[in-house]
């Protein structure tokens, strides 16, 4: 087993990473990172046709790129024979869906659609379905649909129905055209083996199946007379994670530098990969996936509704337990945000005196600062509220702000949000029933070791940071481990092949007291912007909207 060696294609939201890893015990051998050419399409398409706001679209070719480029690259750094490779595991950011002809060729890149903008695939963070997905979720009440319980009472504007929705009633010649509408994980596995499958856990999580069933022919006919007409488009070949989806074609073959017939897993979502990764299979383990925005991953033995929860799936990480997920929409876009937009020049300039990044600066800055020093608050809403709102009109909020206040205080204050947020969601998961009893950091954020320590005493517990620099695709290695044989499933691949702790960051009890206390005012300014105190955020959202609208009318 030690000269058995799988890889793992992990497709982010700017780039995508391959590894390839020893089947024995998890070893990275070589890996390779590719950035994406168009990286994520937010104002305008490629030919300069502007994009309404709160899009995010991506290019396809730029996924096939990274199987040219990036497999390629990593085999040659592991320096392993191609044969050798037991199977290939690919996973991709969800709920990112796109329109496709019955042979899986993407509309976006036919001459008479390419300037469409509803025919290029949708991002995850593609929030411009929100007004359908609140029609979704009004019809689904007044109907009482009994699987709305399981996604928090509420769908959300990133899933598959919203953004189908939105297709249908901007642009029906596109929705009729579109002959499959698949997960882009699914889309790329499609690719490599030349035949479509369906991974359970998107189809649950993020395309509403449950017991077996789509939503109804009924309650898609109640939001539009032509959307039963989406059941056809996703009616794909179901299969589980860690399952068979095919082997290589030859085309795909020559893309990646692996042997035609190479096995190909069933694809996967980025952050429930990662659970195998991180060893959190377990019921009770909860994983946090730390990036541009957060998972929160967790199986548990029985099915319970939790309120402001994505969605809870029988199979959704892995087969024999049920399957949870939470989030928020923005993490690392928020410390983006603030370092590429709102930071001053002067600490740009200082950092680059210090041979440092401006993160650096501002966490050597704000690391000192006691609890609540700054006296600010901040609504971690800056790309809306996922969990436990589930609402994508929302927007970022700082208050207690004065004239003394500095740059690093509010750095500091938009850190603890992302803190309080997550803090948030673990609650929700308690109050239903769901014990949290462990809590795993993964993601590129873990490299923040103000942020962890944060997050350790916000939560007040004990917080595990995954040794892992790649874990997505460890976490799609480890399925391509069990597809090619290697395993019988995945709990036991995870417990063989899952990256250890790097450490553990324990709460300090005086600052873990002290963020109880701002914890609390937190959610009084939560529950008031978000709740129903006042409906100003989405007023203000829709006065921007309507001025961007009259300005690109006004050319």
């Amino acid at each position: 087993m030690s000269k058995r060696y799988a890889v793992g294609v992990d497709f982010g939201t700017l780039s995508g990473r391959a590894v390839v890893v020893a089947v024995e015990d998890g070893a990275e051998l070589g890996s390779a990172v590719h950035p994406y050419r168009h990286g994520v399409l937010t104002d305008r398409l490629p030919d300069g046709r502007p994009l309404p706001p709160d899009w995010a679209l991506q290019d396809p070719t730029d996924h096939l790129a990274v199987l040219r480029i990036a497999v390629p690259a990593a085999l040659a750094a592991a320096g392993v024979d191609p044969r050798d490779v037991v199977g290939v595991g690919v996973d991709a950011t969800s709920c990112t869906v796109l329109p496709t002809l019955a042979d899986g060729t993407p509309l976006c890149t036919l001459p008479g659609l390419r300037d469409r903008p509803h025919a290029w695939p949708k991002l995850w963070k593609h929030h411009a379905a929100q007004s359908q997905a609140d029609r979704i979720n009004a019809v689904a009440r007044e109907r009482g649909e009994t699987w709305l319980g399981r996604y928090g009472g509420r769908v959300s504007a990133e899933w598959q129905l919203a953004k189908a929705l939105e297709l249908l009633e901007a642009d029906p010649e596109v929705f009729d055209a579109a002959e499959r509408w698949i997960e882009s994980a699914d889309w790329i596995v499609w690719r490599l083996c030349g035949r479509e499958t369906r991974n359970v856990s998107a189809a649950g999580f993020k395309g509403l199946r449950q017991d077996g069933r789509e939503p109804s022919p009924e309650f898609l006919a109640a939001l539009h007379p032509a959307l039963p007409g989406l059941l056809a488009k996703v009616d794909g070949p179901l299969a589980a994670l860690g399952a068979r989806a095919g082997t290589l074609t030859a085309e795909a073959a020559g893309w990646t530098g692996l042997p035609e017939g190479t096995l190909v897993a069933v694809g996967a979502i980025d952050a429930h990969v990662t659970a195998a990764a991180a060893r959190c299979v377990a019921p009770g383990r909860m994983l946090a996936v730390l990036g541009t925005s957060t998972c929160l991953i967790m199986n548990a033995d029985d099915c319970h509704e939790v309120p402001g929860v994505c969605g809870v799936v029988d199979g959704g990480v892995s087969a024999g337990s049920w399957g949870y997920e939470a989030g928020q929409s923005g993490v690392g876009d928020i410390f983006a945000w603030y370092v590429d937009r709102a930071l001053p020049a002067s600490y740009v300039e200082q950092a680059r005196r210090r041979g440092v990044s401006p993160y650096e600066l501002l966490d050597s800055l704000a690391a000192e600062q006691p609890v609540g020093g700054h006296g600010l608050l901040a609504l971690d809403w800056h790309s809306g509220n996922r969990s436990v709102l589930m609402d994508h009109e929302l927007s970022g909020v700082l208050v207690g702000l004065t004239l003394a206040t500095r740059p690093e205080e509010i750095w500091r204050a938009l850190l603890e949000a992302t803190a309080f947020g997550a803090r948030t969601v673990v609650e929700a998961f308690t109050a239903a029933g769901v014990p949290v009893r462990e809590l795993t950091a993964a993601g590129g954020l873990t490299a923040n070791r103000l942020l962890l320590r944060i997050y350790a005493d916000v939560l007040g517990r004990p917080l595990h940071v995954l040794d892992a620099a790649q874990p997505a695709a460890l976490g799609a290695a480890i399925h391509a481990a069990v597809a090619g044989g290697a395993y019988p499933d995945v709990s036991t691949a995870s417990e063989a092949m899952g990256a250890p702790h790097r450490e553990t960051f324990h709460p300090d009890p005086a600052r873990a007291a002290a963020y109880d206390e701002l914890y609390a005012e937190y959610r009084a300014l939560h529950d008031h912007f978000g709740r129903g105190g006042t409906d100003v955020l989405h007023r203000l959202r829709a006065l921007r909207n309507r001025a961007l609208r009259n300005r690109a009318l006004r050319g």
